[in-house]
């Protein structure tokens, strides 16, 4: 089997609908879950999952401790699903090619520190963009900047608001999100890497 440890900060639908969608899955495995918020939703959801939620500060993150569990835990890949924290670069480079985000707008626009949730659709809106969407990208050591594995786009209406804008966002995240990681997965598995 293959592991994903998925990272989340907050509420963690996305990484709820990962797992949901990976549940019976033939050769990938959401096996961990890891969260860098003693506050945050998923770590109440990743009970009702069964999946171990391992809760971390930024200690733990800078001084390779995260790196060190997910290699014990023999994660092959990480999922970032609503995870707010730049990657040290021990992980980016322990996972290379490995490390998939999704961001709530089409990216190189709307990316960059700060630039997450509803901030990023406030901005849209502001800004009088007629389309937004999603973007799922590897990752690397700048904020944003991966690879770009995947785009899908919503028009943005006259009377849209930054809510309504996110729920477009919301459906888009659930319908391709978990498609996308796993046909990437399966490809760069018969690559051979």
């Amino acid at each position: 089997m293959i592991n994903i440890a998925v990272f989340a900060s907050g509420n963690g639908s996305n990484a709820v609908n990962l797992c949901n969608y990976f549940n019976n899955h033939p050769s990938i495995i959401i096996s961990k879950i890891y969260c860098n918020n003693p506050e945050a939703g998923i770590i109440a959801k990743s009970k009702s999952l069964k999946k171990e939620c391992t809760i971390f500060n930024k200690k733990d993150w800078v001084s390779g401790e995260v790196a060190k569990s997910l290699k014990e835990n023999n994660i092959d890949f990480i999922v970032l699903a609503g995870f707010l924290w730049l990657v040290p670069l021990d992980v980016i480079l322990a996972f290379s090619s490995k490390i998939i985000n999704i961001h709530p707008a089409l990216l190189p626009n709307y990316g960059g520190k700060g630039m997450y949730g509803i901030k990023v659709h406030e901005k849209v809106i502001a800004d009088h963009q007629k389309e937004s969407g999603i973007t799922i990208h590897l990752v690397n050591e700048e904020y944003d900047k991966g690879e770009i594995l995947f785009q899908a786009k919503v028009n943005i209406t006259e009377q849209e608001t930054a809510l309504t804008l996110a729920y477009k966002i919301h459906d888009l995240e659930y319908l391709y999100f978990p498609k996308t990681v796993e046909k990437y997965i399966i490809q760069f598995n018969k690559k051979g890497h």
